[in-house]
């Protein structure tokens, strides 16, 4: 039996690039670093609300991969947020463009999505 998500893995184009997104503009907190110079590789583990989700990877040349939300395979990451509107403006503040805020027609939800430096989706949505 599954007990819940342990984390989730991104490998990144450009590591520096991609560290100072995910912690000084979203705001995830650094567990760990370390780098494997056999791997010539990064490794970032995150924390999202002081629980450990995301491992941030760098390698050489990694291939492309379709990021596109309809793209067959896992579609998006999700983060949960108190209000919608406020967090869309604090990242479109950083320079960071977010879509129009919809709602969720099942749900009544607000949520929004926006990308990471090589175009994975992200998504807030709304508590």
């Amino acid at each position: 039996m599954f007990n819940r998500i342990h984390h989730i893995a991104i490998i990144c184009s450009d590591y520096q690039k991609s560290k100072d997104f995910y912690v000084n503009k979203l705001g995830l907190k650094v567990i760990s670093e370390f780098y494997r110079a056999e791997r010539k590789s990064y490794k970032l583990d995150l924390a999202v609300n002081e629980l450990y989700q995301i491992e941030l990877f760098s390698f050489e040349n990694p291939p492309e991969r379709p990021s596109r939300p309809e793209a067959l395979g896992l579609r998006h990451l999700a983060f949960e947020v108190d209000d919608v509107e406020l967090e869309a403006g604090r990242l479109n503040r950083l320079n960071i463009a977010t879509e129009p805020i919809r709602i969720d027609e099942l749900t009544n939800k607000r949520f929004t999505f926006f990308t990471d430096p090589d175009g994975l989706p992200l998504e807030i949505y709304e508590k």
